[in-house]
C-alpha cells in the first residue's frame, strides 16, 4: 500500500513540474531532469528499467522525426545508447530505403522533362544523405556531447565519409533521367575540395552544383541559407522536382519542392 502511494505522489509531483514549465511557456521533453526511469506496478514491482525507457526512447526519436522536438543541443544521455544502435540498425536501413522508395515511385511518374530545356531539378543535401557521418557520431557518443564544428570539419577534411547506399542508387537514377542535380550543404566554403573529393571518391558525380555556405551565410539560420539557394536557382529558371534530405531545415521555407523526402536523422538538429 505504502509503495503504491509513493508511486501515486511521484507521478502528481511530476504532473505538477510539467504544468508548471508550460504554463512558463518553454516547456520541452529535453528539460524534464527528472525523468521517469523505473516503474513499479502491482503488489510485487513487475515492470523494469528497460522496457520503460525503451519506450521513452523510442518516443523521443520519433518527436524528433515529426519535429515536434526541436533545436537540441545533444540526444538525452539515457538514450544515445537506444540511439547509436538505431542509427547502425537494419531498422535504420529499412527506414531510409522505404524513403527512397517513395521517392523513387514519385520521380518515375510525376515529371514530364522538356527535352532540350535542363532546367528539371533535383536538390540533396550531403551529410547524412549522400554520406554518412555515423563513423564520426560512433566515436562522440552518438549525439550525447554537444556537437563540436571544428572537430567535424576535421573528419570531413579526411575525406572518410561513406556513401548511403540507399540514396546513392537514387541519386544516379534521377540524374540518368535528365535531371539537373544540386547539393545545398551545411558544409562551409572551406571545406569544398574534401567535399568534393569525398563524393567523388565513394562514386557520385555528375552534379550539375554543389552549393557550401560562404562568409556571408555564416549567421544565417540554415533554414534561410537553403531557402534562398532554392530562390537562386528559381530564378535562373529551375523548376525543383524534389528536395532529399535528413534535416527539416533542408525542407523547410520558399520556395520548396513539388515534393519533399526526408530520411530519418536523431543525432543532432540543424536549424
Amino acid at each position: 500500500m505504502g509503495e503504491k502511494l509513493l508511486l501515486i505522489a511521484s507521478l502528481i509531483s511530476l504532473i505538477m513540474i510539467t504544468t508548471f514549465a508550460m504554463a512558463a511557456g518553454d516547456w520541452n521533453i529535453l528539460n524534464l531532469k527528472q525523468r521517469i526511469k523505473k516503474i513499479t506496478v502491482g503488489d510485487r514491482g513487475g515492470a523494469t528499467t528497460s522496457s520503460s525507457l525503451k519506450n521513452y526512447c523510442e518516443s523521443w526519436r520519433m518527436n524528433v522525426e515529426l519535429n515536434n522536438i526541436r533545436g537540441f543541443d545533444v540526444v538525452p544521455e539515457e538514450c544515445t545508447e537506444y540511439i547509436g544502435k538505431y542509427m547502425t540498425s537494419s531498422q535504420y536501413k529499412a527506414d531510409c530505403e522505404r524513403a527512397m522508395e517513395e521517392c523513387q515511385v514519385y520521380f518515375s511518374s510525376c515529371c514530364s522533362l522538356k527535352q532540350g530545356d535542363g532546367k528539371d531539378a533535383w536538390i540533396f543535401d550531403v551529410d547524412d544523405t549522400l554520406l554518412s557521418t555515423v563513423p564520426y557520431f560512433k566515436k562522440h557518443g552518438f549525439g550525447g556531447v554537444k556537437l563540436n564544428f571544428t572537430s567535424l570539419e576535421a573528419w570531413m577534411r579526411q575525406i572518410k565519409a561513406p556513401a548511403l547506399e540507399h540514396t546513392q542508387k537514387l541519386y544516379h537514377e534521377i540524374r540518368d533521367r535528365g535531371f539537373k542535380i544540386f547539393l545545398i550543404s551545411t558544409r562551409r566554403e572551406c571545406i569544398r575540395d574534401a567535399t568534393v573529393d569525398n563524393l567523388i571518391k565513394v562514386g557520385y558525380h555528375g552534379w550539375t552544383g554543389l552549393i557550401l555556405r560562404g562568409l556571408d551565410d555564416e549567421y544565417k539560420k540554415i533554414k534561410n541559407y537553403k531557402a534562398e539557394a532554392r530562390k537562386k536557382l528559381v530564378e535562373e529558371g529551375y523548376r525543383i522536382w524534389g528536395i532529399i534530405g535528413d534535416q527539416w531545415s533542408s525542407l523547410d521555407g520558399s520556395p520548396s519542392a513539388k515534393r519533399t523526402f526526408k530520411l530519418p536523422n536523431s543525432l543532432y538538429y540543424v536549424s
